[in-house]
């Protein structure tokens, strides 16, 4: 394996998955922040495939909880709107 200590660090993902935690589906967020948190220190301490391997799985939970969020909020969003159009034709 080449020196990759001399490169930088992959992305940890980590304001994403927060992001996306507090407003998506945080049961998903969770494992994305773990992960998040285990890049700079895995890469830190020498264990390059770890830490890629870290990155990977962030961005995956992340995505994942960012596409549940959206799905959740425009649900809501349409149950909200029902209602409304419900009781404006009840007026």
């Amino acid at each position: 394996m080449e020196n990759l200590n001399t490169q930088t660090p992959p992305a940890n993902y980590l304001v994403k998955s927060i992001i996306w935690t507090i407003f998506g589906c945080w049961p998903f967020g969770i494992p994305a922040i773990i992960n998040a948190a285990k890049v700079n220190k895995l890469w830190a301490a020498g264990q390059y495939d770890a830490a890629l391997a870290a990155s990977a799985a962030a961005k995956k939970w992340s995505n994942v909880t960012m596409i549940i969020g959206i799905v959740c909020w425009a649900l809501y969003l349409l149950y909200i709107l029902f209602w409304i159009v419900l009781f404006e034709s009840l007026l």
